[in-house]
């Protein structure tokens, strides 16, 4: 290795900073919620890396964990260690309350104070156990909270070697080493950094021995090495890309060498890294002269120090405006639309976030079913619910009903469809909720005559909601409330889906296509594309592919009044606690799984594990008609059936005569029962079925030809 004791002095490439948005964000909050005007340090935690581009250096990262949850902690307990792309430094954030205290700030005091902890680390011999208080950093800044403006200077204190290192070699590390050393070099430095243990430790060893067989050691280990007569390499991973300059790391390490071992001649590696691996191409090995100062024979003497980073060659600060970003609802959307996108990226490449964000939902019920429903659809990214109910928020609600609060049960209690409202606004502020308060009309709940004009105007209201949103869930307490909802949900062929709770057991499904193939010529265009798209994809009946039917096909009779002479445990809804919350989320399933399929609402129905599913499984998995659940057994089932041509909801005789007759229709069906029986045949189906006998055949002649003759 060719040399000179009067070599050129090292130069070093200084270090870059680069701070995410995530971190001002969390400072923001540690700011208002803890700090306030508390001016004191705060310990942070940076993060680099050896440098993996030939282009580009690795730099010092600030991030949202780089921040203590409490300002009394050490981040450096908090974060996890053995990153291979994190290797910490430990920091310390000097935040002003003013602009102009930031200016004021005594910047060569602070840098000599963050100086003199990494000299008292060196010669207490604690750097040699952590090597990371070699690469101590600091920042001061200013945080405008009105305006979201950031004022920041980083300093990474850097002490000064006097007389300074003079430079005798500087190569590849490939060219330095033997073929066999610089395989057995790389080989270590591997297995080095994919180890949990060591892949963050930043300055060690590498001993080669006169086999050129090399092994990497921790700092602590020099004397041990030094007794074995290896030759010792002192690495660092260094963050600089530069050909002919190691980067800033190295001044501390060489101040740390000298000081603690009082070396002239130090040899030293800097180790850089290529997709992962080590490149010794990219890997610089270099030789070093250092002349120890006098002065530190003086335990009371502290080098001097620089490190200020400039702004393009500048010695002033940097600002940033984070007015885009760090508003609390642009927040939190950006926080949920995150987690989407990561469901997107990992598993569901296929998932339509826009479809998702535009679906207008609405939500019959906001009792136990609809708040879990609601919050789930959120969870899914759906931005636009609409809850209807007539109910006051009881004492009995806020255990069961997520939305709700003690708040909401005083002086009488609020409506439950504001309450919920409000409720959805604070857990996520962008969400675009509406409250409707108003009582569904049921049938076999005579209307008297005074009260017909109010029943017609909720009619009314209730039919234009169910055109203007893309799915409907019913989610009321009473079979009765789900029927005019139907009917108007298979007159416009919207999506729709039902969940139903017994003490034990549920019911979640989805109603199939309506009955009718076209829509009326003279029908105004749909509110969304999405409706549009619905409508178009209803299915005829036909017998060659059967609609699935809806909540009252396997009815017999028409829905009457269930809430009349009912005692307090039939007055209130008593289920399982647990009931809710997995009806709730299969519901919202089933919904996401409707949009996303190619014939939406007019999917078949699918089993797992069977041939109806087809071959081409869609990647939400499959689209089931009914799922049944008993939490006694925990089990589950999936059903399906078929629309029924008595149905009392959804036929096509029903559908026909609202159409004809309109509100007219809807007013005798809910003041005379019987007239969707007598409508539908289901009067006649009964007086058949009461007409049915058995006649036995007696005769025992031949036993072959017994037989039941109805």
């Amino acid at each position: 290795m060719a040399g000179s004791e009067n070599g050129p002095v090292l130069q070093f490439a200084p270090f870059q900073s680069s701070v995410d948005e995530g971190f001002w964000h969390g400072f923001s909050s540690l700011k208002l919620n803890k700090l306030k005007t508390d001016e004191s340090p705060v310990s942070i935690t940076g993060f680099y890396a050896p440098c993996s581009n030939p282009q580009v250096s690795s730099h010092l990262t600030l991030l949202g964990e780089s921040l203590p949850t409490d300002p009394s902690d050490d981040p450096l307990t908090e974060t996890s260690r053995g990153n291979r792309n994190r290797c910490s430094a430990p920091g310390i954030l000097y935040n002003t309350n003013t602009l102009e205290g930031f200016h004021a700030l005594d910047k060569q005091g602070l840098l000599k104070s963050e100086a003199k902890k990494i000299w008292e680390d060196i010669r207490s011999g604690k750097a040699e156990e952590d090597g990371s208080v070699l690469s101590r950093f600091l920042v001061i800044s200013f945080a405008d909270l009105k305006k979201f403006n950031f004022y920041y200077w980083f300093a990474f204190p850097a002490l000064i070697l006097d007389p300074p290192a003079t430079l005798v070699d500087l190569q590849p590390a490939s060219k330095w080493f033997t073929p066999e050393e610089a395989e057995s070099v790389s080989t270590c430095c591997n297995e080095w950094r994919m180890s949990s243990l060591t892949a963050d430790v930043p300055f060690f060893l590498v001993s080669i021995s006169s086999d050129s067989h090399a092994t990497i050691r921790h700092l602590k280990d020099f004397e041990a090495c030094q007794s074995e007569g290896h030759k010792i390499v002192f690495a660092f991973y260094d963050p600089c890309h530069l050909p002919n300059n190691p980067g800033w790391p190295l001044r501390n390490f060489l101040t740390f060498i000298s000081a603690r071992w009082n070396i002239k001649k130090v040899q030293f590696l800097c180790y850089r890294e290529n997709h992962g691996f080590a490149d010794l191409d990219l890997s610089l090995v270099g030789e070093a002269l250092i002349q120890p100062s006098q002065a530190w024979q003086d335990q009371e003497h502290v080098p001097n120090a620089v490190g200020w980073e400039l702004n393009k060659g500048k010695r002033v600060p940097r600002r940033i405006n984070l007015s885009t970003t760090m508003d609390p609802t642009r927040m939190a959307i950006s926080a949920a639309d995150l987690n989407l996108k990561l469901m997107r990226w990992r598993a569901l490449p296929s998932l339509d976030l826009s479809m998702l964000s535009s679906t207008k939902c609405l939500l019959l019920g906001a009792g136990t079913l609809g708040c879990q429903v609601a919050r789930m659809l959120m969870a899914w990214g759906v931005r636009k619910i609409t809850l209807v109910d007539s109910g006051k928020v009881a004492m009995s609600n806020p255990l069961r009903q997520s939305l709700y609060t003690l708040e909401d049960c005083l002086d009488g209690g609020d409506l439950k469809a504001l309450a919920a409202v409000k409720s959805l606004q604070k857990i996520f502020p962008a969400v675009e909720a509406e409250g409707v308060v108003m009582a569904i009309p049921m049938p076999g709940h005579p209307v008297p005559s005074q009260e017909e004009q109010n029943v017609l105007d909720d009619c009314r209201r209730l039919h234009d909601l169910v055109d203007s949103h893309d799915a409907v869930f019913l989610l009321t307490d009473t079979r009765e409330s789900r029927w005019l909802p139907t009917l108007l949900c298979a007159n416009a062929n919207k999506l729709t889906i039902t969940a139903a709770l017994g003490f034990d057991s549920f019911l979640v499904m989805r109603h199939g296509a309506g009955p009718l193939t076209a829509i009326d010529e003279s029908k105004t265009e749909s509110v969304t594309s999405l409706s549009a798209s619905v409508e178009e994809m209803s299915l005829t009946q036909s017998d060659s592919k059967l609609r699935l039917g809806c909540y009252f096909c396997n009815d017999v009779v028409a829905p009457i009044d269930s809430t009349a002479n009912r005692t307090l445990d039939q007055q209130c809804t008593v289920t399982r606690p647990g009931l809710a919350p997995i009806a709730s989320a299969l519901a919202v399933e089933l919904l996401v799984g409707i949009l996303h399929h190619p014939l939406g609402i007019s999917a078949k129905a699918e089993f797992g594990n069977s041939l109806d599913s087809g071959s081409d499984e869609q990647p939400l998995g499959i689209l089931p008609h009914q799922i049944r659940g008993a939490l006694s057994q925990f089990s589950q089932m999936i059903l399906v059936g078929h629309s029924s041509n008595s149905c009392t909801a959804c036929c096509p005789t029903v559908v026909s005569e609202y159409r004809k007759r309109g509100l007219d229709f809807v007013l005798q069906a809910i003041n005379h029962p019987t007239y969707l029986e007598d409508l539908t045949g289901l009067t006649e189906l009964m007086k058949s079925a009461n007409s049915f006998e058995l006649d036995w055949d007696n005769e025992t002649d031949n036993d072959d030809e017994d037989c039941v003759e109805i």
